[in-house]
């Protein structure tokens, strides 16, 4: 199966793609859907195929992010040391992603340990641009804000 996984899996190698791969299993979801639950056991990562998953913190009932496009990763909690999810992820469209169990996935990534820097720097530049984009929602809701 040949997927488009966008910045996550680029610069690694064709052996690196495909154990990954061989490792997830592709799951469809309808609109309405929840995959998780915001505070729950942190056991899977995931990785969009298509459609759109929004992001948001239960408490405050608010939309964090949006994932939209191909090879955008969600669940990372569950590779950084977190033992539960800090955001909930609802389907908004027809959605097909890949989900890794976390465990399998931190034994690829072991397996080849030049290969997991390139995945861990990937993560990075897309959680770090996803923080970007959270701190300009802010600053715009900010100066949205009357006086």
């Amino acid at each position: 199966m040949i997927i488009d996984q966008g910045e996550l899996l680029t610069g690694l190698t064709m052996r690196f793609v495909q154990q990954f791969v061989h490792a997830a299993v592709r799951e469809d979801h309808l609109p309405g859907t929840v995959l998780i639950h915001e505070g729950e056991p942190a056991t899977y990562f995931y990785t969009l195929v298509e459609g759109r998953v929004r992001l948001s913190i239960e408490e405050a009932r608010q939309k964090v992010y949006q994932v939209s496009h191909a090879g955008d990763a969600f669940g990372w909690s569950s590779l950084v040391g977190r033992e539960r999810y800090s955001a909930s992820a609802e389907c908004l469209t027809p959605t097909t992603l890949m989900k890794l169990d976390r465990n399998a996935l931190w034994d690829l990534l072991e397996s080849d340990a030049y290969s997991g820097m390139i995945f861990f720097r990937n993560l990075s530049r897309i959680l770090g641009n996803r923080l970007l984009k959270s701190y300009q929602i802010i600053t715009d809701a900010v100066v949205e804000q009357p006086a």
